[in-house]
């Protein structure tokens, strides 16, 4: 499935500042609750309520081919990470990448996605 992306700026600082984090290794995650989840919803085909999922990396990890090397891997380890668990919907999720991440595969950045979600309470009971 593919994700909704977070395309405001503004939405990004939000999450930065006033959402929870979780800082791993290779990753540090921001939640926030989405308000305008339901209008989107509205205009979903299926009529769902989603995250709306950004993912970021710094130019300190490297040219182009490594953050967007660095993108897909996180991309990848969240999709994965989806099909296994539910996650809870309607929220802003920041993923941004730390320099550890240049050398990890998708299931040890899946593994560090899981323990912050973990930490955050976002998997339903």
């Amino acid at each position: 499935m593919k994700f909704r992306a977070i395309c405001e700026n503004h939405l990004y600082s939000k999450a930065y500042s006033k959402g929870k984090k979780a800082v791993m290794p290779a990753v540090a995650v921001y939640i926030l609750p989405d308000y305008a989840a339901k209008r989107l919803a509205k205009a979903h085909p299926q009529k769902r309520i989603m995250n709306r999922i950004g993912l970021t990396t710094s130019t300190k990890l490297g040219g182009a081919v490594v953050r967007s090397r660095c993108r897909r891997i996180m991309r990848e380890a969240m999709r994965s990470l989806e099909k296994k668990k539910d996650i809870k919907v309607g929220y802003l999720i920041v993923i941004a990448a730390r320099s550890a991440a240049t050398k990890l595969k998708s299931t040890d950045i899946e593994r560090q996605l899981d323990s912050a979600f973990k930490k955050l309470e976002m998997y339903v009971q």
